[in-house]
C-alpha cells in the first residue's frame, strides 16, 4: 500500500469520526433498563422544557470529594442536567459549582439557601464527618426556586421539573376547600396543601345557603363534613359540576371518640343522599383486612414497659387499584377506617370506574362497636373477597371522586383523629406518600391537568413480596441446599468421564 494511500485512509477515518462527533453533539439518547424506568423522562417534563419561553439557570451545588455512595447521584443529577438542555433548546443552561473550595463559596452556598449535610466518611480507620452539599438553585428572570437537597433516583426528576414549572407557570388554577360544616382546615392538611402548592393555589370556600362558589375555583375538596348540608348547598355543587368542575369527596362513615374505644355511625349530614342521588353507595359498615398496617399497644412485662406491634385490620393497606389517571403510579394507600364504596342505578350519561380495592380476604365490621386492640382474629371474618373503597365518575354532569375514608389525608391539627384506645392523640406526623399522591392525582384529573401525575408516581417504592406456603418455603429451602452439592457432584461426574475417554484414547495410540 502507498504512502498516499494510506494517508487518504486515515483522512477519511478522520474524517469519519468528526462526522460521528458532530452528530452526538446534537443527539442524546440513553438506554433504560430499570424496573421504574429512572433514566427515562416522563413526557411531563419534555412538554415542560418544550413549553419554555425564558432561560432558566441552574447552579448546581455539589460537593466534589463525596463518598462513594453519594458519587452517584452528582453524576446522575449531570446527566440529568445535560438532557434536560438538549431537550430545552437551549433554554435551560447550568453549572457545577464545589462550595467546599473555599469559605467565601460555603458563605454563598448557604445564602443562597443551600445547607450542607453532616455526612460519616471513614478514612484509614477513623470515621470523619464531612460538610458535603448537594442542592441547587434555579433561576428564571425573576424567579428563583431552591431545591435544598438532591434526592437520588426518580425524586430528582420530579423536584427539577416541579421547580422550573412552578416558575413557568403564569397563572395557578385554584382549588377550594369546603368549609362551614366541621371539615378540616387547610391547617389540617399541610402534606397535601404542600404536595398541591406546586401547581396550585389553596383557599377556604365557605359554601351557605347565601353565598355561591368563586368563579376562580377549579376543583374542590370536600372532606369529612360532620354538620348538616342544606339541599341549596348540594344543588350549587351539583351545578359546580354541570359547569365542568370537579369534586372529591373523602368521608369517614363513623363518629366517636376512637380513644374510648367506641365508635358508631355519624349523624345524616345529607351526603349519602347526595351520593347515592348520583348512583355512589357508601356502606354503613367499616371494612377490614388482612392485608392491614400495624399499631403500636402497650404492654407490661414483669416490670418492664414496651411497645407490640399489633395488625390492625381496621386501617387496610390497599395495593389493587383500577385503571385510570387518579390512580395511576399508586401502589399502596394506607386508609384508616374505611368503608366500602358500591354502586347502584348509575345514569347511563355518566361512567363510573373502581380506582381502589381491599384485597380478596376482606371482610365487613357492622357498627356501633367497641375497638378491641388485642382482638384474635380468625379467618372466618375475611369472607366478604374484594371490595371497592374508591370510585371516580365522570360525565355530562361534571367529574367527582369518592373515597370511603377521610382521615386518610389529614395529618395537622386541630382536625387530626383522635388516637388508638387507650393512648393519646397523635401528634402530627407524615402520612403514607401515596395517600397525597392519590389526591394530588385526583386533583390533577378533575383539573384536566395530569401532566405531572405520572411523574409524581415515578419511581418503584414497594416490592411486597408474594406470600408463601409453609410447603413451598420447605422445598425451595431444601432445594437451595442440594441444588449446589448435585452440581458439583454433576461437574465431577463429566470431568471424569471426559478424563475416561482421554485415557481410552490415549491406550488406543489416538494421541489428538
Amino acid at each position: 500500500m502507498t504512502k498516499q494511500a494510506i494517508v487518504v485512509k486515515l483522512a477519511i477515518f478522520f474524517g469519519i469520526l468528526i462526522v460521528i462527533n458532530l452528530i452526538s453533539s446534537k443527539l442524546f439518547f440513553r438506554l433504560d433498563f430499570t424496573a421504574d424506568k429512572r433514566y427515562t423522562l416522563s413526557e411531563a417534563t419534555k412538554n415542560t422544557l418544550r413549553d419554555l419561553d425564558e432561560v432558566v439557570t441552574v447552579t448546581a451545588y455539589f460537593s466534589e470529594d463525596l463518598p462513594p455512595q453519594l458519587l452517584g447521584t452528582r453524576k446522575d443529577f449531570r446527566d440529568l442536567l445535560e438532557e434536560y438542555e438538549k431537550r430545552s433548546n437551549g433554554n435551560l443552561v447550568y453549572e457545577f459549582i464545589n462550595p467546599n473550595e473555599s469559605d467565601d463559596s460555603e458563605t454563598k452556598a448557604q445564602t443562597a439557601g443551600i445547607n450542607p449535610l453532616l455526612v460519616n466518611v471513614t478514612e484509614r480507620d477513623q470515621v470523619q464527618q464531612l460538610r458535603a452539599y448537594m442542592g441547587a438553585i434555579l433561576r428564571m428572570k425573576d424567579d428563583k426556586e431552591v431545591i435544598p437537597v438532591i434526592e437520588p433516583g426518580a425524586a430528582m426528576e420530579y423536584a427539577l421539573t416541579t421547580a422550573i414549572k412552578k416558575m413557568a407557570i403564569v397563572e395557578k388554577p385554584t382549588i377550594g376547600l369546603l368549609q362551614g360544616h366541621g371539615q378540616p382546615s387547610l391547617a389540617a392538611i399541610p402534606q397535601l396543601q404542600e404536595q398541591l402548592q406546586v401547581l396550585y393555589d389553596m383557599e377556604p370556600v365557605y359554601l351557605t345557603d347565601s353565598t355561591d362558589i368563586p368563579g376562580n375555583i377549579k376543583a374542590l375538596l370536600l372532606v369529612n363534613p360532620r354538620d348538616t348540608i342544606s339541599t341549596t348547598v348540594f344543588n350549587k355543587l351539583d351545578d359546580f359540576m354541570t359547569k365542568g368542575g370537579g369534586i372529591l369527596v373523602a368521608y369517614d362513615n363513623f363518629q366517636g371518640a376512637l380513644n374510648s374505644g367506641f365508635i358508631s355511625n355519624p349523624a345524616d349530614v345529607g351526603l349519602k343522599n347526595w351520593l347515592g342521588g348520583k348512583g355512589i353507595i357508601m356502606s354503613d359498615q367499616l371494612v377490614i383486612d388482612v392485608n392491614c398496617a400495624s399499631v403500636g399497644v402497650p404492654q407490661q412485662v414483669g416490670p418492664f414497659s414496651m411497645t407490640a406491634q399489633v395488625q390492625f385490620p381496621y386501617f387496610p393497606i390497599i395495593s389493587n387499584f383500577g385503571d385510570h389517571p387518579v390512580s395511576g403510579g399508586v401502589e399502596a394507600l394506607l386508609l384508616p377506617f374505611a368503608s366500602a364504596v358500591n354502586t347502584a342505578n348509575v345514569d347511563s350519561a355518566q361512567s363510573v370506574i373502581p380506582l381502589a380495592f381491599t384485597s380478596e380476604q376482606s371482610g365487613s365490621a357492622a357498627l356501633p362497636m367497641m375497638i378491641d386492640v388485642q382482638k384474635e382474629w380468625t379467618n372466618s371474618e375475611f369472607t366478604a373477597g374484594t371490595q371497592s373503597v374508591a370510585m371516580a365518575l365522570e360525565g355530562a354532569n361534571g367529574k367527582l371522586v369518592v373515597i370511603g375514608s377521610g382521615g386518610f389525608m389529614v395529618n395537622g391539627e386541630p382536625s387530626m383523629p383522635p388516637g388508638m384506645p387507650g393512648q393519646p392523640p397523635p401528634q402530627q406526623q407524615q402520612l403514607n406518600p401515596d395517600n397525597i399522591n392519590f389526591v394530588a392525582n385526583a386533583v390533577d384529573w378533575m383539573s384536566d391537568d395530569t401532566g405531572l401525575s405520572d411523574l409524581r408516581t415515578k419511581g418503584v417504592t414497594t416490592r411486597p413480596l408474594d406470600p408463601v406456603e409453609d410447603g413451598t418455603k420447605s422445598l425451595l429451602k431444601y432445594a437451595n441446599v442440594a441444588a449446589p452439592i448435585l452440581l458439583v457432584l454433576l461437574y465431577g461426574f463429566q470431568r471424569r468421564q471426559k478424563n475416561l475417554r482421554k485415557r481410552q484414547r490415549w491406550l488406543e495410540g489416538k494421541y489428538v
